[in-house]
Order: structure tokens, then C-alpha cells, then sequence
């Protein structure tokens, strides 16, 4: 009877230390070739969270990566992953980010991946709404946040000590890194100059190299199994269009799909929220996008791309002008920003395509703070500048 009851345990725990114990080149051979370029627009947060996929895209030439957040998931024919894709200009964009995913998390990203970056070409889209005045709060850092990628800073010699430093004391402000004892050790130890907190550090850091193996082999294991690839509109209605024919095109799309109200909010969005409209009014009074915590946590993306050698280009989205004038939302909180963020990547030499001036151009935006239709078309724009002439 107790055979038959420990069985299954036993079972379990040989299965899991053979999983564990085989070598990480043999599970390599199991992942599919197309692995990489399935992952481009399949948006897999567990894509985002490991790092063999990225590290293999990082190192292929074909591929563009765009970082970005919930913005990337508009997948409408403009979209770059559908318009590169009709109108083909030397590479694949492969998408990375997701609804929350602020400055603190892609610096992790890049953090996970500063070899790959050296002299590579990327897109980093920056979302208005990222810049709250607390900066990133736990609801958006938790669903985001990599524990692999936590514990691959821990161990990172190269970032710049300063601003590792920076980082690890932001991190041990959320509860995940808190709650995590043999995490928060290593990190405390990097930060303090107590003697105490650096012993501890000594002790726990075999345990957490170990754990940090098998965190590295189940990033492989997912990456044998994919994600859901996402609903794409492909049209070969965008192939060899010039851009005014793109955008008049985007204008008719747009038209066609926001008829149930005056903000150019797609109707699937406004439907949602329409029962709330009239409580929404005026209802950000006062607020500002011109100061936040989320600069400070931008700035240290800047220097690891700086230290990294990257080649970024920004895309500055803008707000939807008319649903923000309703909202109460005034328009210096949102110059304020504008300002502030094209001033910030212009002092790092880095170039950004500033769409600020499109607050109030129809159909530039897909709802009240995401872009679309025309909005894709303008970034396309950028994008192909950018890669063919920088």
C-alpha cells in the first residue's frame, strides 16, 4: 500500500531531475528551426520572460525588434509586423512587450541580452501612460516581471556598477524581489557596505546560481513549446502604396470602424466603456504626465543601451487629443511630457520620431490612448527611415 501511495512521488522526482540534469545543448536540438520566427508576432509572455528565443533573434540579421507595451497587440494591416510583411525593405519585425511592461521591465530585457544588442538596430515605442506620477505601480510590474531575469542581473559583471546599483535598489521596491529571500540578499549585498549583508550574500549565492540553472533550463523547455500565434489582418491591399494612399486608406478603415461616437474610438472600445462616458468627464482634472518616477527608471534604459552599444530609434506616441480634452486631462500634463521625453533621448544622440503634433488627427489613434490605423502608417514610415538610413 505505501508502494503503491510514494509510486507516483517518486516518479515525479526522478522525471524532474532527469528534465533538470539534461544537458542544456541536447533540449536546444528539440526546439524547432521556426521557433524564432513564429515567436515574431505571437506576443508569448514567456517569451519575453526567458531568453533563449530573444538570443537567438537578437543574433539573426533578419529580424527588427520592436519593444513596445499593450500598443504592439493592435494587429491591423497597417501594423508593422502586416506592412513589412506585404512591403518586404530587408527585415521581420519581431514583437516584444506586452500590456504593462514599463521602463524597469525592458530594462531587465535588455539587461538579459547586452551582447546581442552591440550595433543592433531596435524600435522602442514609449506609451504616455507609463509616466503615472508614482511611476510603475505593482499591477503592472508583477504579470511582467521575470524571475530569470532577476537572477541573471545578480550574476551580470558588465552593466555599469552605478547603474546596476540604481536598478537592484528600484527592484527591492516591489514585492516579488522583496519576498524572494535569496534574491533580495544577493541584491541588498550589491548595495550596501555591510559587512553582515555581504556574508549572507557569500552563503546564498551557490544556492542561487543553482536555481538560476534550472530557471535557464525551464526557459528552454518552454521555448520547445511555443505560444498562440495572434489574429493578424495580412492584406495585400497595403503592398506598393505610397504613404499618402496608405494613409488615405487608414482614414477609410477608420471611418468605417468608429461610427458610435465623436473621438474616433473604435466601436468594439467605445461600446465598453460608453455606460461610464458621462462619469468620465472632467474626471483628470489636474493631472500630468510631466513628472514621474517612470524618468528616473527610463533613464537607466538609456545608459544600458548607451552601454550596450545599441542603435534605438523612439517612437513617441501620442494621446487621443479629443477623449482627453473630455476627460479633463490638461494639455500642458501632456506637452509637459512630450517635451520632456524628446529632450531626454535627444541628449543620449538618440533619434525619436515625435508624433505629439497628432493628438487631434482622426483616426491617428485606434481608442483613447492606443495607435492605430493612420497612427501605423506614420510609424511605418519612421521605421523604414530609420533602418534604410541609419
Amino acid at each position: 500500500m505505501k508502494k503503491a501511495l510514494f509510486a507516483p512521488l517518486i516518479f515525479a522526482f526522478v522525471t524532474f531531475l532527469l528534465l533538470i540534469i539534461i544537458p542544456n545543448s541536447w533540449v536546444e536540438r528539440l526546439i524547432p528551426k521556426q521557433r524564432v520566427s513564429q515567436a515574431a508576432t505571437e506576443l508569448n509572455p514567456l517569451m519575453f520572460q526567458g531568453k533563449y528565443i530573444q538570443k537567438k533573434m537578437l543574433q539573426d540579421h533578419q529580424y527588427l525588434p520592436i519593444y513596445g507595451s499593450s500598443e504592439l497587440a493592435r494587429l491591423d494591416r497597417f501594423h508593422p509586423s502586416n506592412y513589412f510583411k506585404e512591403n518586404y525593405d530587408g527585415f521581420t519585425p519581431f514583437l516584444i512587450g506586452r500590456g504593462g511592461s514599463i521602463s524597469l521591465i525592458h530594462f531587465l530585457n535588455f539587461a538579459e541580452h547586452m551582447d546581442q544588442l552591440k550595433g543592433k538596430k531596435i524600435v522602442f515605442v514609449l506609451s504616455p501612460q507609463w509616466f503615472q506620477p508614482q511611476g510603475a505601480d505593482l499591477s503592472h510590474f508583477v504579470p511582467n516581471y521575470s524571475i530569470l531575469q532577476g537572477y541573471d542581473l545578480a550574476f551580470n559583471d558588465k552593466i555599469d556598477r552605478k547603474v546596476k546599483k540604481i536598478v537592484m535598489k528600484r527592484l527591492l521596491q516591489f514585492k516579488p524581489v522583496q519576498d524572494d529571500r535569496m534574491l533580495s540578499t544577493l541584491y541588498q549585498a550589491e548595495i550596501s557596505n555591510n559587512a553582515m549583508d555581504k556574508r549572507k550574500a557569500t552563503f546564498v549565492r551557490p544556492f542561487a546560481f543553482v536555481y538560476r540553472g534550472i530557471l535557464t533550463k525551464k526557459d528552454l523547455y518552454y521555448s520547445i513549446a511555443g505560444g498562440i500565434p495572434h489574429k493578424r489582418d495580412i492584406s495585400p491591399k497595403v503592398r506598393n502604396k505610397s504613404w499618402a494612399e496608405l494613409k488615405h486608406q487608414a482614414d477609410l478603415m477608420g471611418k468605417r470602424q468608429s461610427t458610435n461616437n465623436s473621438y474616433y474610438v473604435i466601436n468594439a472600445k467605445y461600446n465598453k466603456i460608453k455606460k461610464r462616458v458621462p462619469q468620465l468627464k472632467d474626471s483628470k482634472i489636474g493631472a500630468s504626465y510631466g513628472k514621474s518616477d517612470e524618468y528616473l527608471d527610463f533613464q537607466l534604459v538609456l545608459d544600458l543601451l548607451k552601454q550596450s552599444d545599441a542603435k534605438p530609434l523612439f517612437i513617441s506616441v501620442p494621446v487621443n487629443g479629443k477623449w482627453y480634452d473630455y476627460i479633463g486631462f490638461p494639455k500642458e500634463g501632456r506637452t509637459s511630457y512630450y517635451k520632456r521625453i524628446k529632450n531626454q533621448i535627444e541628449s543620449q544622440g538618440y533619434p525619436i520620431a515625435d508624433f505629439s503634433n497628432h493628438e487631434y488627427d482622426p483616426y491617428f489613434m485606434k481608442d483613447t490612448f492606443h495607435i492605430g490605423w493612420k497612427g501605423w502608417v506614420y510609424v511605418d514610415k519612421a521605421i523604414k527611415d530609420f533602418y534604410d538610413n541609419f
